[in-house]
C-alpha cells in the first residue's frame, strides 16, 4: 500500500513566504519531526497531536512532515523510512505494533521516538505516553450529574485498552461523586475511527434509557443531536460542530508532551522515558471547555472548586485503567 503522505514544511523560505510561521531565529535549534497517523489527521486523538506539531512548526521550534491513514502492517516500514531520511523525532502510536516498534526503535539509537503506547517506555530512545484527560473527564461528569432525569448516563468508547478504560471510568467516577446511585451503559465499538458504528452504540443507549451520552469516539455526538439529548465530547471541543447537543468537553492537549521531547532530544538527554504526566492538568496536558448556559448554574461552582484543586495538586482523579462494565 502507498503511504499518504504530505509534507507540510517544505523549507522555511517556503513556509515564511506562505505566511505559515515566523524565522527562527539565527543559530536556534530546529529539530525534524515525523508524525505517522494511523487514522486521517481528522481524527479527534490525531487532529490532537497534529495541531500540537503544526503550531510548533508555526513558531519555528520544529520541521514537521506526517503520513496519516497508515495501517498497522505499513507502520514499521514508515518508521523505517523517516529514520533513513534523518528525522529526529518520530511521533506516533505503537498500539498496534508494540513489539515491531520496539525493534525498530533500537536498530535507529539515534532517532528519538514518542509513541502513544500501553506498554512502558524501552531503551533510551522509545518514550511513551497515554492519553490522560480523565480530570477533564471527570469535571464534565460532575456538570453531566444532575442533567439527567433517567439516572442513566452514556459512554461510548473505541477499544478498552487502558487509555480509553482511564478516561470513561473517570467520567463516570466525575457523575458518581455527584450522583452516587447512576446506572452506567458502556459501549466499544471495536475500533478507533468509525463514527457510524459509534452512532449506532449512542442510539442502542439511548434506547436503553440514557438520556446523556459521553463520546469517547467521533459519532456519538450524532445520536444524541438525532435523540435530542445532551452529549459531552472529547479530546477537541465539539460544541461548535453540535452548539444545541454538546455541552462539555474534556480536552486534550498534546504541546507539553510534545515539547518536552523536543527540549529532550535537543539537550541530548534520553527520550526513553513516561511523558504522561504532562497530560496532566498541572501541566495544561488536559481541561474542561463547557458552555455555561447549557448546565445547571449550581453545578459550576461546586465543579470549579475541584478543578482548582486538580490544579493546585490537593485533589487527584483516581486512575483507574481497568475495563469498566
Amino acid at each position: 500500500m502507498k503511504l499518504r503522505r504530505r509534507t507540510f514544511l517544505k523549507t522555511a523560505t517556503a513556509a515564511t513566504a506562505a505566511g505559515l510561521y515566523a524565522p527562527a531565529v539565527i543559530g536556534q535549534a530546529k529539530i525534524r519531526v515525523a508524525g505517522i497517523h494511523a487514522s486521517p489527521v481528522e481524527n479527534a486523538w490525531n487532529s490532537r497531536m497534529h495541531e500540537a506539531m503544526t503550531d510548533a512548526a508555526a513558531e519555528g521550534s520544529i520541521d514537521y512532515v506526517f503520513s496519516e491513514g497508515v495501517s498497522g502492517t505499513d507502520y514499521g516500514r514508515a518508521m523505517r523510512e523517516y529514520a533513513e531520511q534523518g528525522i529526529d523525532l518520530i511521533v506516533g502510536e505503537a498500539y498496534a505494533v508494540e513489539q515491531e516498534a520496539r525493534e525498530i526503535a533500537a536498530d535507529y539509537p539515534g532517532v528519538a521516538y514518542l509513541l502513544g503506547s500501553s506498554g512502558g517506555p524501552s531503551g533510551e530512545n522509545f518514550g511513551t505516553f497515554g492519553t490522560w484527560n480523565h480530570e477533564a473527564a471527570y469535571l464534565a461528569g460532575m456538570l453531566a450529574a444532575p442533567m439527567s432525569t433517567t439516572g442513566k448516563f452514556g459512554a461510548v468508547g473505541a477499544i478498552p485498552i487502558p487509555e480509553v478504560n482511564l478516561l470513561i471510568n473517570g467520567y463516570r467516577a466525575g457523575v458518581s461523586a455527584v450522583r452516587p446511585e447512576a446506572e452506567h451503559l458502556i459501549g466499544f465499538i471495536g475500533t478507533f475511527f468509525d463514527p457510524p458504528k459509534a452512532r449506532e452504540a449512542g442510539l442502542a443507549q439511548i434506547d436503553a434509557g440514557a438520556d446523556i451520552l459521553f463520546g469517547e469516539r467521533i459519532g456519538t455526538a450524532d445520536a444524541a443531536k438525532e435523540r435530542g439529548i445532551p452529549a459531552i465530547g472529547s479530546l477537541i471541543d465539539y460544541t461548535p460542530r453540535y452548539p444545541e447537543t454538546v455541552f462539555a468537553n474534556a480536552m486534550w492537549y498534546f504541546k507539553p508532551l510534545l515539547m518536552a521531547a523536543v527540549a529532550d532530544k535537543l539537550a541530548g538527554n534520553t527520550t526513553g522515558r513516561d511523558y504522561t504526566p504532562y497530560c496532566l492538568m498541572k501541566e495544561g496536558g488536559n481541561d474542561i471547555v463547557f458552555s455555561p448556559a447549557m448546565v445547571p448554574a449550581e453545578a459550576i461552582g461546586p465543579m470549579e472548586e475541584v478543578r482548582a484543586a486538580i490544579k493546585a495538586g490537593t485533589f487527584e482523579v483516581p486512575v483507574d485503567m481497568s475495563e469498566p462494565t
